[in-house]
């Protein structure tokens, strides 16, 4: 062979190629479970919003905001995520979340206003006291109320 020597790998890139590939691979995983957690948190807390909406138009001045806060857990429950820490606040339809309270907005007729849901944002091994106060996912639903209908109790 011309004086060179020749080295055997035994299989060592087999190795090298597993080991990288499972360094690489765990959290590549992790981001997609990520993601994955993440988007299915909008989606709850969006359905939530709308929902909470819809049933608090067409309850009455008594029973609005109970029936909107059932709304939004029941949404949220349907899409596996938990209830707890979930707000609810309402505010005029041409202002954000940031300005929302947690009072009722008072149903009048032909009035639109905004209804916004936030909950907290649970990750895939990350412990709650890193991640549940500080991360947070809110939507926004904007609701009209009906014209004709009196929703006095």
């Amino acid at each position: 062979m011309s004086g060179r020597t020749r080295r055997r790998d035994g299989g060592t890139a087999v190795v090298e190629f597993v080991l990288l590939g499972v360094l690489l691979l765990v959290p590549l995983l992790y981001l997609a479970l990520a993601l994955s957690a993440v988007q299915r948190s909008v989606l709850g807390v969006t359905q939530a919003a709308r929902e909470a909406g819809r049933a608090y138009v067409t309850g009455t001045a008594a029973t609005a905001a109970a029936r909107a806060d059932e709304a939004a857990r029941l949404a949220l429950s349907d899409q596996g995520l938990p209830t707890a820490g979930l707000r609810i606040r309402y505010g005029s339809a041409d202002s954000g979340c940031a300005t929302a309270g947690p009072r009722p907005w008072p149903l009048r007729p032909g009035v639109d206003f905004a209804v916004c849901v936030s909950a907290p944002l649970r990750l895939l091994a990350v412990p709650g006291f890193l991640a549940a106060d500080r991360t947070v996912v809110t939507a926004r639903h904007v609701v009209r109320t009906d014209e004709y209908r009196d929703h006095a109790p």
